[in-house]
């Protein structure tokens, strides 16, 4: 799948899929680079990432690695995670983030409102309200206008 889809984001699909079907193998083909999005996707439970422009022959092969029931990590995505490692407190801010946190920072980034992301999110007003505090603490961030300057300069929306 990809992380732009109309009517529901990837990554809110991802949510959605692992919550009903934990074990299906789910491969994320985005035109966004590795180091935008791939790291916190594995983390929330993707089987692998790969970039559009990666060769035909390897969404082959991410398949067949996924289908049996394993993740398909390439070279610059495996770098990234050894990197995490090395460096656990040199993270992006929107690294520490929880996945519903995630999805609402994204959400909140774009434009939506409350009341439109907790339809979105099956979720109350109140709640996505508590999320967009948690998020704005976690990031040291003022305003939904601060949320999407760090959203755009990190190439995490469009």
């Amino acid at each position: 799948m990809d992380l732009s889809m109309p009517g529901q984001s990837g990554i809110d699909a991802l949510a959605m899929i692992r919550a009903k079907a934990p074990d299906v193998g789910i491969l994320i083909l985005s035109g966004y680079p590795e180091e935008h999005y791939a790291v916190n996707l594995i983390r929330q439970g993707a089987s692998g990432y790969l970039n559009k422009e990666c060769d035909p022959s390897e969404i082959v092969d991410a398949i067949r690695v996924i289908s049996l029931g394993k993740r398909y990590i390439t070279p610059a995505v495996a770098e990234l995670l050894a990197q995490q490692l090395n460096r656990p407190h040199d993270v992006a801010a929107h690294e520490q983030l929880s996945e519903r946190e995630f999805q609402v920072f994204l959400k909140l980034a774009k434009g939506e409102t409350a009341g439109d992301i907790a339809k979105a999110l099956s979720l109350s007003v109140k709640t996505v309200s508590t999320y967009r505090t948690r998020v704005m603490e976690k990031m040291s961030l003022a305003s939904n206008s601060d949320l999407t300057y760090y959203a755009l300069k990190n190439k995490l929306i469009d």
